[in-house]
Formats: structure tokens, sequence, C-alpha cells
């Protein structure tokens, strides 16, 4: 006898934390699991190549929400998924990190009384402006068992009130996939197909709305790394939402025609952890890189106020700065005046193995 699990994923950094829990869910006698693709990433890049690079199969189900606004994103996946549930009952529904996908789907599995998982819970930035602060919360709230990344995360779950009976400390499964491809991610030849040397750029990744929705916002970073660009190289993969403000603003023209700058859009997986491996600095406001980074002990300048990573700071080399610090950081890490990072515990590659044997314990079949 086997049981049923969704695996929901929506945006390009969840389909490599649901990858290799996809593949030990697939290695058991006793689970079957589903792929539920949202679609709000749909570009190939974004999705499709991602995919393929981590060896999961097409999507079971592709709702093709697409883009919209945080209401209408968060209705048209309940409306979506909730026909699927209907039609297919699963017997777990597993989510995924904190954008909005999460949060819905969460809430459909909650009110039509299927257990419910979170991928990552228990992260917190203290500020509820961020969209994927309240997603957070939300899931968290109303999800059955809570699969945390670090202790921190069962802190700040215990502060809330969280039952310990629900919590599981996983560790880290964006690892796993990292390490699940190290050999194909070494091998690559991405950094030589684009022309660049090992440890001799820095890597630029933004797409959050309070970087790069407005040109108050998004022109004095790309300022900054103009001029850090005559120090050092400055590839920018850049996310789609980016290029559309650069184009918008009228910055892209000014950022490419500086000398020492490369744009690109959303690399495959692969080729994108080829460049991360071989960059000096990481400049991001990412969260996965914030802890990609602190794995692979490459500094990291996250261009945030907060972060609900802080294990990436208090162990690992990250460092939240400014577009007025930015420079200042910049040659800091250059000069190796950065904090060497240890790898937090549990963030092993094995991630995955923890969360199917903690999910066999929880499961009566």
């Amino acid at each position: 006898m086997s049981i049923t699990i969704h695996l929901i994923a929506a945006a390009r950094p969840n389909f490599m934390k649901v990858a290799p829990l996809y593949h030990a869910l697939k290695a058991t006698d006793w689970a079957e699991p589903a792929l539920i693709h949202t679609g709000q990433h749909y570009d190939r890049n974004m999705s499709d190549a991602i995919l393929e690079d981590l060896r999961v199969p097409a999507p079971d189900f592709h709702m093709g929400v697409g883009s919209g606004s945080h209401a209408e994103q968060t209705g048209n996946v309940m409306i979506a998924y909730e026909k699927i549930c209907l039609e297919h009952r699963p017997d777990w529904i597993i989510v995924v990190g904190d954008v909005n996908p999460t949060a819905a789907c969460a809430m459909v599995g909650a009110k039509l009384w299927i257990p419910v998982v979170h991928l990552e819970a228990g992260l917190r930035s203290g500020d509820r402006r961020m969209p994927e602060e309240i997603n957070r919360l939300v899931t968290d709230s109303i999800a059955n068992v809570l699969w945390t990344p670090s202790a921190d995360a069962d802190e700040n779950l215990a502060a809330e009130g969280v039952s310990a009976d629900k919590i599981d400390l996983i560790g880290n499964i964006m690892i796993d996939s990292f390490v699940m491809l190290k050999d194909k991610i070494d091998a690559s030849d991405a950094r030589d197909e684009l022309g660049l040397v090992k440890d001799e750029y820095a890597l630029v990744t933004l797409h959050r709305p309070s970087n790069v929705d407005t040109a108050e916002t998004l022109e004095p970073i790309i300022s900054e790394l103009i001029e850090a660009s005559a120090k050092l190289p400055v590839v920018f993969v850049a996310h789609p939402r980016t290029i559309k403000s650069l184009e918008s603003f009228g910055l892209k023209n000014k950022f490419e025609s500086a000398a020492g700058v490369t744009l690109l859009e959303p690399l495959p997986y692969i080729q994108f952890m080829s460049v991360v491996t071989g960059s000096r600095m990481v400049i991001t406001d990412s969260g996965g890189l914030q802890e990609e980074t602190t794995y692979l002990d490459i500094p990291c300048l996250t261009l945030r106020e907060n972060t609900e990573r802080p294990i990436t700071i208090s162990q690992g080399t990250n460092k939240l700065v400014t577009a007025d610090d930015l420079a200042d950081n910049i040659g800091r890490a250059l000069s190796g005046d950065w904090p060497k990072g240890v790898c937090p515990p549990l963030w092993d590659g094995a991630t995955a193995q923890r969360a199917v044997a903690a999910l066999r314990r929880r499961t009566t079949l």
C-alpha cells in the first residue's frame, strides 16, 4: 500500500527544494510523490530547465496560474488547487518556502482536512511589510507538521507557541540539490562559455520589489555596481522583473555599456551554480543564495534591511548591506576583511532522507 503526496512548486527556488525530496520519496515502497506546478515562474529557465537539471519529470499537474497581484495569485492558486484536490485527493500536501502559492495551497489543505507539511518552516525576518513574511506566518499557523532548517527556526516557532510535537528539525534541503549535482556543476563549462575567470568576478542577483520596483531604489544600486565593476567585473544574472525594471527606468543601456559588466537572463541550475561557485563574492537579495554562499564559504552581501535567515550572518558569510555602504563592503570583501563562515548543523546533503524518515513516522499505512 502506498500513499499519495503532493509536492507544491511555484517559484524557481521551490524546484531546487522539492527535487531531492521527490527522489527520496520515489525511492520508498510506501510513498508516491506527485509534483504540482502552480506556474508562478513559467519562463523556461525559471522552471522547465531547472526541473531537467534536477532530473525531475514533468509536473503531474500544471495550474498555469502565472503572475498577477498578490491577491490574484493567491486566489487563483486556491481555486485551481482545490479542484485538483477534490478530484485527486492526496494523503499529504507538502508546501515549500514563502511564496504566495505556499500559503494558498496550505489553506486549501487545511480547509479540506488534508494534512499539510511546511518545508522550510520557522524562518522569520520580523518584517511584516514583506509579503513573504505574511506567507510564512500564515502557513506555519495552519500546517500540521513543520520541517525546519536550523535551530533558530525551532526557537521562532516555540516563541509563537507552536507545540514541539509538530516540529521536525531536518536541515537545509537547498544544500541537498547542490550536493546531488555537485559533480555536474564542477564539470560545467558555463564559466568558460561566459568568459569568466574563477575568483575574478562578483555575481549579482536582485529581484525583490523593495530593490527593483522603483527607480529611486534601483538606480543607486546600479550606479554602485557600475562603479564597483572598475575594480571587479560584475555578472548580473537578472530576474525577468528586474530586466523589465531596468528597461522601464532607462537603466539597461547604461548598465550594459559599462566596461566591466555582464547582464544575463536567468540560467539553468547547473550553469548558475557553476557561476556561483566561481565567484569572488555574491551581491543579492535572494534567500537561497544567502544559504548557498554560507555553505560554500563565499562572501555574501545581501541588499536588504533584514533577513529571515540570520544564521547565515551569525554563523556564515552573509552581511546585510545598503546601496550607500555597498562599495565599502565590496572593498572589505576584496581585501579579505570578511567573516569566515562555518556550515550550520544538518546542512549536509541528507535533509531529504531525514524528511522522508520524519514523514514515515507520522504516517499510518
